[in-house]
């Protein structure tokens, strides 16, 4: 009959109907848990990438690596590199790239975009890297941005580990048990890395014991000052205070004899009190260009001594000025070892 016919499907079995299902009551909230962004492929233990990186590494370390120029086939990480760690500086850019590894800038990795454009930067960057046997590392540009910090990186950022700087009290100590007489560099309110690798240059070239900053208001030993320094950072060591006035203190306590330059001194460097002190363990203050020592600095100055100028020059830098200095102390020191040779 028609009335009791009904389609194929269309009645529902007994027991099939549906119920509301019941929640886990937060027991499974764990699993159901994120976890977390998924790591670069060359940091995931067993990926492929991890092992070329790996052995990437190991090559450019035992010096056998040449990263060739048509994107790096001997070394081929791609993605974030581990290599940049806190506390490292980023050296961004061609020609900054080529002049840090000319000079030696000590460096932990070279980091070359994927698929770079070479030129004859870009080729002398890869085989001096290579030469040193630094780590060559192609990665992607969005990281290699992220790594210059918004800088223009051109292609290539290299990194460069933080400065190791030693104590006054080390170089002291040094000084002593050598059987030298100290002469210390300090430099009170100099900002400019560049100053501040003149003045090391400077200092190694006139035999100083260390150049001594302070921890606040000073530059450091960037790339920048290690550049301008000509490797000289590699021979002298510059030591970083707290605080440095009580660090000139402690070189008073020591034996030094602490000369601030001034312009508004009345002694110049050149004059035979000066030349007589500087016979002796003595440390020399350079202030910054402009405004010259601060108060507190130039009160724990045992002499304070000026450099002759004309009067249209109002002021030198601290590289300038270090030269002048450090020339009269050699000089003093050169004719005192002459009188004692008679």
């Amino acid at each position: 009959m028609a009335g009791n016919s009904s389609r194929r499907g269309a009645v529902r079995k007994a027991g099939s109907k549906k119920t509301p299902t019941t929640g886990t009551g937060g027991k499974n909230r764990r699993g159901l848990e994120g976890r977390g962004p998924t790591p670069p492929a060359e940091e995931r233990t067993g990926h492929p990438a991890a092992r070329r990186a790996a052995a990437a590494a190991r090559r450019a370390g035992e010096g056998t690596s040449r990263p060739t120029d048509d994107g790096l086939r001997a070394q081929r990480p791609t993605g974030r590199t581990t290599t940049s760690r806190a506390g490292n500086e980023a050296v961004a850019g061609r020609n900054p790239v080529v002049e840090a590894l000319r000079t030696g800038v000590p460096a932990t990795a070279l980091h070359v975009a994927t698929r770079i454009e070479t030129d004859d930067r870009v080729r002398e960057a890869l085989r001096t890297a290579a030469d040193r046997g630094l780590p060559v590392l192609e990665v992607a540009r969005p990281e290699l941005d992220r790594m210059a910090g918004g800088a223009v990186h051109q292609g290539l950022v290299l990194t460069v580990p933080p400065y190791r700087y030693t104590s006054l009290a080390d170089v002291l100590e040094a000084d002593t048990t050598a059987g030298r007489a100290p002469l210390v560099v300090a430099l009170d309110g100099v900002t400019d890395p560049r100053n501040l690798g003149a003045v090391v240059r400077t200092a190694a070239a006139f035999g100083a014991s260390c150049v001594l900053v302070p921890e606040r208001r000073s530059a450091g030993m960037t790339a920048s000052a290690w550049k301008t320094s000509a490797g000289a950072a590699a021979r002298l060591p510059v030591a970083r205070e707290t605080n440095l006035t009580r660090a000139l203190e402690a070189a008073k306590a020591a034996g030094c004899f602490v000369i601030g330059l001034d312009a508004d001194a009345d002694a110049p460097v050149g004059s035979p009190d000066v030349a007589r002190i500087a016979e002796g363990p003595v440390a020399v203050v350079v202030g910054s260009e402009g405004r010259g020592l601060s108060r507190l600095v130039r009160e724990t100055c045992d002499l304070v001594a000026s450099i002759p100028m004309a009067g249209a020059v109002e002021s030198l830098n601290a590289g300038v000025a270090c030269s002048i200095a450090l020339y009269e102390v050699a000089r003093a020191r050169e004719a005192a070892g002459a009188r004692a040779r008679l």
